[in-house]
């Protein structure tokens, strides 16, 4: 079954405009250590930090960039603490997607009168560098995203920060910005979230896959494919659906205890040489059979990459009617087996690398077979 493609949307004024990601909050066990790993193995800068030496008591936050995509680590400083209870709960993982926006207290009342529900009022952060406005609202799970507000700001994050300058940096590996974040959300519950951003942030509907695009002898999943008005950001959306086995979305929900962030998808303008890198760096990826690569170009047509180096880095390449992608799946980068992230490239290509789905999806259940959970 082909893709279900939303219909053209109507003219109408954007009441949430989005700029981009600002930043990806993840709540883990060692705020400096993550940091640490993400500097070492992806290439990310040290960028700010913030907490006992900035006037913070409760909380320890560690910022790294690369390019467009940052990423906040946090921990609690004691225990008994929201953040505490989060990671006891899941895990390290996502707990706030940050949107870039003009006027956060608009955000938050366009989105709260139209049924969202509070995470925090909008509030007002100021130092020797400027203000801020933020405010947050739920979405699926115990993840939120909060509305970012800099237009009069300079710092080098946000009021409360400072820069983080390490003697040891490792330089960038080539990513450049989030291309889409996905999240796992329950059984029935794909569609209930869908009209959540649908009614309350004013995305609409890409594309859809049911259980006969994305399944394998053993198991299926549903997804959605959510974006903003400008289409900067993108949001799929899946849940399980019925096989013989565990999906990997099931496994997903067991481990992380809930609906949260699957997998963080970056692009690339150079794919080999940043997979390459990655590799030399540890980060582990992957792999479909080697017969993957044996009718790839008749598939997909011819591609600019030298077919050797694709099969060496296991990368995958599909191709849609508006030009081909190059992708790749590290492994989880967590100690449960929840958050992954994806490598993108994108020659043309606006879709999500469907004809990949089949050796994607039989390359996790192995990986989920070692781990005895499929």
């Amino acid at each position: 079954m082909l893709p279900q493609t939303a219909p053209a949307p109507r003219h109408t004024t954007d009441f949430l405009p989005i700029n981009g990601t600002d930043y990806v909050e993840l709540y883990v066990g060692n705020a400096l250590q993550s940091a640490h790993y993400f500097r070492n193995a992806f290439g990310f800068q040290p960028l700010a930090m913030a907490g006992l030496e900035t006037g913070l008591t409760d909380r320890e936050s560690y910022v790294v960039v690369q390019d467009k995509i940052r990423l906040v680590f946090t921990s609690p400083l004691h225990g008994g603490t929201a953040i505490g209870a989060h990671i006891d709960r899941h895990g390290d993982g996502v707990k706030a997607i940050a949107l870039w926006v003009d006027d956060a207290e608009s955000a938050f009342r366009e989105t709260v009168s139209r049924g969202a529900e509070p995470f925090f009022e909008p509030v007002t952060e100021q130092d020797a560098h400027g203000r801020t406005v933020r405010a947050g609202i739920c979405t699926y799970g115990d993840t939120v995203h909060v509305f970012v507000e800099r237009t009069h700001y300079d710092g080098v994050f946000l009021p409360g920060f400072v820069a983080w300058q390490p003697e040891h940096s490792p330089g960038p590996v080539g990513l450049r910005y989030i291309d889409h974040m996905v999240g796992n959300v329950g059984w029935n519950e794909m569609n209930r979230w869908v009209k959540f951003y649908e009614e309350v942030m004013g995305f609409k509907m890409m594309v859809s896959f049911d259980d006969k695009d994305i399944s394998t002898e053993y198991s299926a999943l549903m997804s959605k494919v959510m974006s903003n008005g400008n289409g900067r950001i993108k949001f799929p959306i899946n849940e399980p659906a019925e096989g013989k086995k565990k999906s990997q979305v099931e496994e997903y929900l067991d481990f992380y205890g809930g609906p949260g962030v699957q997998h963080i998808a970056v692009a690339t303008d150079h794919i080999v040489d940043t997979v390459r890198a990655l590799r030399d760096r540890g980060v582990e990826f992957l792999r479909v059979p080697a017969a993957y690569y044996d009718d790839l170009l008749s598939r997909v047509g011819h591609i600019d990459e030298d077919m050797e180096s694709l099969r060496e880095l296991g990368i995958l390449v599909d191709r849609d009617d508006e030009g081909y992608l190059l992708q790749i799946f590290t492994r989880p980068v967590m100690p449960r087996p929840t958050l992954f992230f994806e490598i993108i490239q994108r020659k043309g290509a606006q879709s999500f690398g469907k004809g990949n789905f089949k050796a994607l999806f039989e390359a996790i259940e192995r990986e989920q077979m070692a781990r005895g959970t499929l």
